[in-house]
């Protein structure tokens, strides 16, 4: 196998055509450099340079590698400076899972500054559900997900980016429309649109324990894998979810978004990576992250 010091050596004396100031140009003596290129020419089994007491050239075989030298040796400079900016992370490719409602929730926001900041970083994004995303990173095909309430296995980092109220989503025109706040027992008679519990096992489980702790099993009629389906489908009269805060930024017409009065479980939005290796472009997207909400939850309180 070639070696890429023989190359190097090779390149040197086919440009100067003399061992003494390639030795010098290469910060060796000239015995190692004789040696180098007969083991090189060894090992491709031709002579590379004709010398003799007066002078030093290339054979035609010579001719022949040395523009391929070259290119092999600028290739593994390449190679080893790209590889230098991904372990800086100055270069590279982000793959990012998320679910629907982090659209609402910082993310584009997050994403235009990240990639301000790092404009040869290409960042791939794929909408899943939590229990894919968490699927896509163990098999690591995923390297960032944006992910509900989810409890992380061994291996799997997470971090809170948000917690906010879920809320009543009913159709405008409804009895609940005019009311400033709503009783969750004043759902009991309604058709609830709620998340697949194989898609949300985590959501599902926690706004139908929070019905039943009000007394009532609610009266599910949809099962679906997005909540803008979820929101979709009250908007067609179909029936009322409860849903995320986030989701009134969507501006879907003929809805109506209502707090749910007393003391109730949040919506989470966290942030999952794999621990091993650390990859520094998941960090600086955690930071932005972080900005894009604090400078949300600024703005709403003003």
């Amino acid at each position: 196998m070639l070696e890429l010091r023989l190359l190097r050596y090779f390149v040197a004396l086919s440009e100067e055509l003399h061992f003494g100031r390639a030795a010098l140009r290469l910060s060796i003596s000239q015995p190692p450099l004789s040696v180098a290129i007969k083991q090189l020419e060894e090992l491709v089994q031709a002579q590379l340079f004709e010398r003799n007491s007066k002078e030093v050239r290339l054979t035609a075989a010579g001719e022949h590698l040395l523009p391929r030298a070259r290119q092999v040796l600028a290739l593994a400079s390449q190679a080893a400076q790209e590889t230098r900016d991904v372990a800086r992370g100055i270069s590279g490719q982000l793959r990012v899972g998320f679910v629907g409602s982090s659209l609402y929730r910082g993310v584009p926001q997050a994403l235009a500054t990240f990639q301000e900041k790092h404009p040869l970083v290409r960042v791939d994004m794929q909408e899943l559900n939590s229990g894919e995303q968490l699927q896509e990173l163990q098999h690591a095909r995923l390297d960032l997900g944006l992910v509900h309430s989810i409890t992380p296995p061994e291996g799997i980092s997470s971090q809170m980016l948000m917690e906010e109220p879920f809320m009543v989503c009913i159709p405008e025109g409804h009895a609940l429309a005019t009311r400033d706040a709503i009783d969750l027992t004043e759902l009991q008679d309604e058709r609830l649109i709620l998340f697949s519990a194989q898609v949300s096992p985590v959501y599902h489980q926690r706004i139908y324990q929070m019905c039943e702790k009000h007394g009532f099993a609610p009266e599910i009629r949809h099962e679906v894998r997005h909540w803008l389906s979820v929101i979709s489908l009250v908007s067609l009269g179909q029936g009322v979810a409860i849903v995320p805060a986030a989701l009134q930024r969507v501006g879907m017409p003929r809805l109506v978004f209502k707090p749910l009065k007393g003391k109730q479980p949040q919506s989470e939005l966290l942030a999952i990576w794999r621990t091993t290796p650390n990859n520094p472009l998941v960090n600086e997207l955690l930071q932005a992250l972080q900005s894009a909400v604090k400078d949300m939850d600024a703005a709403s309180a003003v």
